[in-house]
């Protein structure tokens, strides 16, 4: 049995452990802290870890496990990676940068047209009984997705693919980034108020952090207006999520798509309870083929760092 061991903060598909196999002794994940879980033996033998972006990985869980020397987040975030108590240690830390960026694109658009064409609420029209034909029961109908405003909130590798999906709809794109990118046809806005004034639907892409927390709030929420819907396929932390119930209950907005919220799992019961909502549980990278690109690149840098001393996407300066 190899005398290193790879610590599971998560759980992750089989493949990847089969893959590991042969290099770790694989342990975890735990209902407890590590801390409390590991042995001293094997707490001194751990060499790296795989976790999410947005579980904490702070001092105190280096400290349980001394001699790690790699952590790698499964999936593109790493918000809740203590990034300076890893330096101080140091401990690489690696993410999946457009590993899943496709398959979330695509989660935004089903978000976008579930909330716009109101497919929730007409699927239980139907299932109820209520629709007796189009000639008794015509739905109220709704402005499509063509000539509509979408503002992305973040063009990184998600927002771009957003981006693009939205000009096959025939939508008009804006954006709103940490910087201006060039050679985008897109119209760039410096600020995401203005961004909100201007767009219909704003889709939030942006990476979480103590700048985007909560930027998301009570006056963007006006500023996109009653027609308009919001999507949020990166962090729950970036939305104000009572200002958006709000919004939502007092029709400040029409509608929104939800794939993140800011207390995972829970979901508040006032959001559960609109019409106006699409909620979906964490799903957006939840295919086959994002699957495997996270385990390709996850397998690819563990086996860089301890193989050849450089991890293949170590986080950005």
């Amino acid at each position: 049995m190899p005398s290193d061991i790879l610590l599971l903060m998560v759980q992750v598909p089989a493949a990847f452990r089969d893959r590991m196999a042969a290099r770790f002794e694989i342990l975890g994940p735990f209902d407890r802290h590590p801390a409390a879980a590991l042995t001293p033996d094997q707490a001194g033998r751990v060499k790296a870890i795989v976790t999410f972006g947005s579980l904490v990985s702070d001092a105190a869980l280096f400290d349980a496990v001394p001699h790690a020397k790699l952590v790698c987040c499964w999936g593109t975030g790493f918000e809740r990676v203590d990034r300076a108590a890893a330096q101080a240690r140091g401990i690489t830390v690696t993410h999946n940068p457009g590993a899943n960026a496709t398959a979330v694109a695509d989660h935004a658009m089903a978000l976008m047209l579930a909330s716009i064409r109101r497919v929730i609420p007409t699927d239980r029209f139907l299932r109820t009984g209520a629709w007796q034909g189009n000639a008794k029961t015509r739905q109220v109908p709704v402005r499509g997705l063509t000539g509509r405003r979408v503002g992305i909130y973040g063009l990184g590798a998600i927002g771009a693919k957003v981006a693009t999906r939205c000009a096959a709809f025939e939508m008009e794109v804006g954006y709103c980034s940490r910087s201006r990118r060039d050679g985008m046809a897109y119209a760039y806005f410096p600020t995401l108020l203005e961004l909100a004034g201007w767009a219909d639907v704003l889709v939030v892409a942006a990476r979480a952090d103590a700048v985007t927390r909560h930027s998301v709030n009570a006056g963007v929420l006006r500023a996109l207006g009653p027609d308009g819907h919001v999507v949020n396929i990166a962090r729950g932390s970036i939305i104000d999520e009572a200002a958006l119930i709000a919004a939502l209950e007092q029709k400040v907005i029409a509608g929104a798509g939800l794939d993140v919220y800011e207390h995972e799992p829970a979901v508040p019961e006032a959001l559960r309870a609109l019409e106006n909502a699409v909620l979906t549980p964490h799903t957006g990278a939840g295919t086959l083929e994002a699957r495997d690109a996270m385990l390709d690149m996850t397998v690819a840098n563990i086996e860089g760092f301890f193989d050849a001393g450089r991890a293949l996407t170590p986080l950005p300066e």
